[in-house]
């Protein structure tokens, strides 16, 4: 099992260094072909005005920015990957949904942490955790200081849930690559037993895929992301896996939760499964 196509996002007035250059690391090692896509929506404020100068002034600074954003693309991922291509488009849809439609073309998509900043203009900024719900793709979310993707340590935040399950499964390719995988499952202490079989059996399944994998029951002690970064600390972990939560439990996308810590401000690569 491989990723044979990524699917690599930029905003158009982002910083994509860091998504570009895990791209390109992970098209070298694995022989794949990138797409490179980027989108917008029409600037809101002119919708109800006629045709002028201000929207062909608008109109052509996109343009500008989508030749900048595919030059961009394809300089940094110039003799990495097997093949590359370039889609773009100024929609009047939701734009996480116009780049899960794209990765119908790809078995991995590659984007930057969700921004919590300029929450008024949605024209330039996807929602990611959209994204992850919509895709039905794994999304490895790529903090905006990475330089590549170092695969020496490898954290599956286990939860017994079909979305954990899912992610690592997606996780494989990745997981093969790694030096160390550890499977931590944070648990109430009275729960720890039964945390060790569930992550041994995950450890067990791994096995037979050729992935060694350390099991690490935890009892809970404080915050749930707490506990988890300070085991990441520990283990100089490298990237995490985890499943982004179902639709039963949207009312934590706006309330918090592990996954929206992750969405918003991972300092190390993430990849989340919906």
């Amino acid at each position: 099992m491989t990723y044979s196509t990524l699917l690599t996002h930029l905003e158009l007035d982002g910083a994509n260094d860091a998504v570009c250059a895990v791209s390109g690391r992970l098209a070298n090692v694995m022989g794949a072909d990138v797409i490179g896509v980027a989108a917008c929506q029409p600037l809101r404020s002119f919708i109800e005005l006629p045709a002028g100068e201000a929207i062909e002034m608008y109109r052509a600074e996109t343009v500008q920015e989508m030749k900048a954003a595919e030059a961009h693309f394809r300089a940094a991922l110039r003799g990495k990957a097997r093949k590359v291509e370039w889609r773009s488009d100024v929609t009047w849809g939701d734009l996480a949904d116009y780049i899960a439609a794209q990765s119908r073309a790809a078995d991995l998509i590659v984007t930057a942490p969700a921004i919590n900043s300029d929450l008024l203009d949605t024209t330039r900024r996807t929602d990611i955790g959209g994204l992850v719900m919509a895709a039905g793709r794994p999304v490895l979310i790529v903090p905006p200081e990475t330089r590549g993707l170092d695969l020496r340590s490898v954290v599956i935040a286990w939860k017994d849930t079909r979305e954990t399950r899912r992610a690592v499964l997606d996780a494989l390719p990745l997981l093969k690559l790694s030096e160390q995988v550890a499977i931590v499952e944070i648990a109430p202490e009275a729960d720890i037993p039964k945390a060790f079989e569930r992550v041994r059996d995950v450890a067990g399944w791994l096995e037979r895929h050729g992935i060694a994998a350390e099991v690490l029951p935890q009892a809970a002690n404080g915050h749930e992301m707490d506990c988890l970064y300070r085991i990441l600390e520990d283990r100089n972990c490298d990237l995490i896996v985890a499943g982004a939560f179902g639709h039963a439990r949207l009312r934590e996308w706006a309330f918090g939760g592990v996954t929206q810590d992750l969405l918003l401000s991972p300092d190390r690569c993430v990849l989340l499964s919906h």
